[in-house]
């Protein structure tokens, strides 16, 4: 039962997180539109945004992937060619790749936004 409880109230937070975004944009571009406002501005950014956004979120995923792969990999090479524990190398290596490639991607996201 208090797994079903949890749910409902993450679905509610979710919802009245959504809800109250597209209201309040809602409202403020009907007052804009009011005011005199051409109703073209709100699609001057959208379609750059948008796609600037898809980008962004394809490098970082990648990166991450990428850096957790090679985390794996060198975990692999350490862990055959020295005497380190196995246990210890694995998730300290895929953290640290992945960490670094989140970074990496942080950093071409800052590229990205300047052009």
């Amino acid at each position: 039962m208090e797994v079903a409880i949890v749910f409902m109230f993450l679905f509610a937070v979710i919802f009245g997180i959504f809800y109250l975004f597209y209201s309040t944009r809602n409202k403020e571009r009907l007052a804009l539109i009011e005011k005199g406002a051409d109703a073209k501005i709100f699609m001057l950014g959208e379609r750059k945004r948008s796609t600037l956004t898809g980008r962004v979120i394809v490098l970082n995923l990648s990166l991450l992937l990428m850096g957790i792969g090679l985390g794996v990999f060198l975990a692999l090479l350490v862990t055959t060619y020295t005497m380190l524990e196995e246990e210890a190398m694995y998730p300290a290596m895929i953290f640290f790749m992945g960490g670094l490639g989140l970074f990496t991607g942080f950093n071409l996201t800052k590229k990205l936004d300047k052009e």
